[in-house]
């Protein structure tokens, strides 16, 4: 699988990042296979976060053996210093490591959870300097989180930055417009940046629900290629986060694995091929 440089981190992460959502309910038999089976593919990233149910519990025995070789990647919800220190040492023991690569700012969706967040960042800040993680990072899903970021950016010394990217938002000419500045201004001062929900379709609405994340996947190879292609595809975006469903997972790796360039009229045709379906924003209570 291709590699591609995380911004200053200088990590060349592969194009697909594992995501740790897929795991939030699953077994130790499901995810050994899963982890095994990126790892195969070339995946050398992996994203997890406390929020994601078993995640750290059933990942982190399978770390250690590969931990030379494994970008590693958590996150955090709290608010307070004393609360972020706490779940981090958590993390840390969950997951078998004496630190992580990179530790983020989770969910941080508007200006108001921005301002709420200062003394979590002065926490990480100080992890950081102490060696209990290596850069920090900030994330968030929802329609404002590409203007956040950009001003978190401008506020504080961040190494990267984690939004959604994909084909049906980008029919948004708000949001992508708020996340193309946030890319631009990203790649000036050397921020990585990476997409989630390259794979979403829609939200669930009345449907039964067939995969085990919050929004409706794509689920056929040439719909979950179109998206991560896409992401992929937009400059300055370095990797793509992997569904949060382990039957979409090799789909995901797949196209992670047979990326080829989406051009500006690819781009386009995607776009406009998905521009009537729902945004699956704002995420469901």
């Amino acid at each position: 699988m291709e590699q591609r440089r995380l911004g200053r981190t200088g990590h060349r992460s592969s194009l697909a990042i594992l995501g740790g959502a897929a795991f939030w309910d699953s077994d130790p038999e499901t995810t050994e296979r899963a982890f095994e089976l990126a790892l195969a593919a070339g995946v050398n990233h992996l994203d997890v976060a406390p929020q994601y149910g078993r995640a750290q519990e059933l990942l982190g025995p399978l770390i250690p053996p590969v931990r030379d070789r494994l970008f590693v990647a958590c996150k955090t919800l709290r608010h307070h210093p004393d609360g972020v220190r706490a779940q981090l040492e958590e993390s840390l023991r969950l997951l078998h490591c004496d630190h992580v690569d990179l530790y983020q700012l989770h969910a941080v969706t508007d200006l108001d959870e921005l301002e709420a967040r200062a003394g979590a960042i002065d926490a990480i800040v100080t992890a950081r300097d102490e060696g209990l993680c290596r850069w920090v990072g900030i994330t968030g899903h929802e329609l404002g989180a590409p203007a956040a970021h950009l001003e978190a950016l401008r506020r504080y010394d961040l190494d990267t930055v984690m939004f959604p990217v994909n084909p049906q938002l980008w029919s948004d000419p708000s949001y992508r417009t708020d996340a193309e500045a946030l890319v631009g201004h990203a790649s000036e001062h050397d921020v990585g940046v990476m997409a989630i929900k390259a794979a979403a379709a829609r939200p669930w609405g009345d449907r039964a629900h067939t995969a085990s994340t919050w929004y409706e996947p794509y689920a056929t190879r040439d719909e979950v290629t179109r998206g991560v292609r896409f992401a992929l595809s937009i400059p300055g975006v370095t990797a793509i986060c992997t569904p949060g469903d382990t039957a979409v997972l090799p789909l995901a790796l797949a196209a992670a694995e047979e990326y080829v360039p989406m051009s500006e009229a690819e781009r386009d045709a995607a776009v406009a091929a998905v521009s009537d379906e729902p945004s699956i924003f704002p995420m469901p209570v």
